[in-house]
């Protein structure tokens, strides 16, 4: 089963950046079924509701190697800034 190695955005939640310095494993979801009594989803298997913490890539992608599981990795997102000065607020040309 493929594996995905990436490092975690912050939720809508949060207004920290807790647990976003860490790298993730995590299965990719296997083949999903519909029970057929009450027409709920589900997975075979419990490998989808594995995820493994690192505190860094290469520790990760170590992991997966030792462990003969194949992997992609996802690049990190990069926060962008809008420096701003309460100033700003009240300029004679801002815009509306």
């Amino acid at each position: 089963m493929r594996a995905r190695i990436y490092q975690p955005t912050k939720t809508a939640m949060q207004s920290g950046r807790a647990r976003t310095r860490q790298w993730l494993l995590e299965y990719y979801p296997t083949t999903q079924f519909v029970e057929p009594l009450m027409g709920w989803t589900g997975v075979e298997g419990t490998q989808g509701q594995v995820r493994l913490r690192f505190p860094s890539k290469e520790a990760a992608i170590a992991y997966a190697k030792k462990h003969g599981i194949p992997y992609d990795i996802e690049a990190a997102h990069q926060r962008r800034f809008h420096i701003k000065a309460y100033a700003d607020n009240f300029a004679y040309d801002r815009a509306e």
